[in-house]
């Protein structure tokens, strides 16, 4: 593997001592990023509402030391005693209501954990912490259904006509759904609240992240869900043709990132990356199929239903400015992550059975 040219250490050491908080620090990002903070003082603030979260927590016990409240961030006074009492140096921000259908059938919730609960966030840290480090783990939803973009299919995929690098962070904003409201009214509040009250933070538009620990669900972690759902022999549906394409991008890589921007924070405060595989790391459902196949030694089945609205044909992150401006690039190749997802899978398969 490909090794960065950087100063920080792999647990961040680099970095000097820090007091860390996550928010959403039992889910499978959380987890890995507190495992690669290990060597700071860490506090993780979760409600364990997710499936998977309880297990997470209790893994991550046996790595690392840290501390836990079950507050959700949508209790303003809870979370303003949390960073008030804590006093990170630096907050990680990946709590959140993640699925675009579950917004569309609870809008409300998926607007108080989303939106509200990180106004919360950025009011207790103005309070109580106004010179801490944020990192706001945000969606590629903000850009909405880019129907002016043009795609061709090309092979098992579908793919840009114009954007050959994928898509920069100047795109316009078009928020979709539910979802894509409230991920990105609370992307445009973190971006201001470095203009309005100077604030160091930095906005991670990510694309498709998958990684172990990860239990996705059909409308959440896709790759996930299908490596799950094909070794225990669930039904699996394909919505639409199959070859809508993502780019996909290897939970540490993710995490480096995270850490070079707290690193390099005084030269990026304010800013905001995408954060994906790149025009390099996309797959299709149909090339997932493929692979998982292989690695199963037998073919995944499935069944096809129609096109969900609002389904992308393709979303690749342009992932050159994260690469000149962090000096970040990502490491893992499609073929190593889905290897290392699978084989998390089969050894763990009794996480699954009753999920």
């Amino acid at each position: 593997m490909h090794l960065l040219s950087v100063t920080l250490s792999d647990n961040f050491s680099g970095l000097g001592h820090m007091r860390i908080l996550i928010t959403g620090g039992a889910g499978f990002i959380g987890i890995h990023t507190a495992y690669r903070f290990a060597a700071h003082d860490l506090h993780i603030v979760d409600n364990l509402s997710r499936r998977g979260a309880k297990a997470n927590l209790e893994w991550l016990k046996t790595k690392t030391n840290f501390s836990f409240s079950p507050t959700d961030i949508r209790d303003a006074e809870g979370l303003a005693s949390e960073v008030r009492t804590f006093k990170p140096d630096a907050v990680i921000h990946l709590a959140g209501q993640v699925a675009v259908t579950t917004s569309v059938q609870d809008p409300r919730t998926d607007f108080d954990v989303n939106a509200l609960g990180t106004f919360n966030l950025l009011e207790a840290m103005r309070a109580h912490t106004p010179g801490a480090t944020l990192i706001y783990a945000s969606t590629n939803k903000v850009y909405g259904g880019m129907e002016d973009v043009g795609v061709e299919l090309s092979g098992q995929r579908y793919r840009y006509t114009t954007l050959t690098h994928g898509v920069p962070e100047s795109y316009h904003l078009d928020f979709h759904s539910p979802y894509g409201c409230s991920k990105g009214a609370a992307d445009q509040y973190v971006r201001d609240y470095a203009r309005i009250y100077g604030l160091p933070s930095v906005v991670f538009r990510q694309s498709c992240i998958y990684g172990t620990h990860q239990y996705g669900i059909e409308d959440q972690g896709w790759i996930a869900w299908f490596t799950i759902a094909s070794t225990l022999g669930r039904p699996i549906s394909v919505y639409g043709d199959g070859k809508q394409a993502r780019d996909v991008l290897w939970v540490e890589d993710l995490v480096q990132a995270y850490g070079l921007a707290i690193e390099k924070i005084d030269q990026v405060k304010g800013e905001v990356f995408n954060m994906g595989g790149g025009p390099d790391r996309q797959l299709s459902l149909l090339e997932t199929f493929t692979e998982l196949s292989r690695l199963r030694g037998k073919p995944v089945e499935f069944s096809f239903a129609d096109w969900r609205p609002g389904d992308q044909k393709v979303f690749v992150a342009d992932t050159r400015k994260a690469q000149q401006r962090l000096g970040w690039e990502a490491t893992v190749d499609t073929s190593s992550g889905l290897g290392k997802l699978f084989r998390w899978v089969q050894e763990n398969k009794s996480l699954f059975a009753q999920t």
